[in-house]
């Protein structure tokens, strides 16, 4: 999977309010799916659907202990993720700073003619 594949399957997956409760869980700790289905409105087969498709974006890992799946943050998907945000948030300081700039011309531009 490419980046701007991984990009949108990591949004997609957190575009579902159950999935990003889930996430918020599973950034307390990690949990089997027993215990997240007891915070939250749906039931453990919900879950565990929530779950893979939070797994195949990357954003979270399980692991075997004895007969249950323990699931955490994958560190890799928060990554794309915050790169994404990252890209997001520059974009809009940067042309915050030009509309800036640009209305503050035009305000010294109006005043200086105002004067003459």
């Amino acid at each position: 999977m490419n980046t701007d594949e991984r990009r949108a399957a990591v949004l997609d997956a957190l575009g579902d309010q159950t999935r990003r409760a889930i996430v918020d869980l599973l950034v307390e700790g990690p949990r089997a799916v027993s215990e997240l289905a007891e915070d939250l409105p749906v039931g453990r087969p919900a879950v565990s659907l929530h779950l893979k498709v939070l797994r195949e974006a990357g954003l979270v890992k399980d692991k075997a202990v004895g007969t249950r799946r323990i699931y955490s943050i994958d560190p890799a998907g928060l990554e794309v993720l915050g790169a994404y945000l990252d890209r997001v948030w520059q974009g809009a300081l940067a042309n915050f700073a030009a509309t800036a700039e640009a209305e503050h011309r035009a305000k010294t531009t109006t005043t200086t003619r105002e004067r003459r």
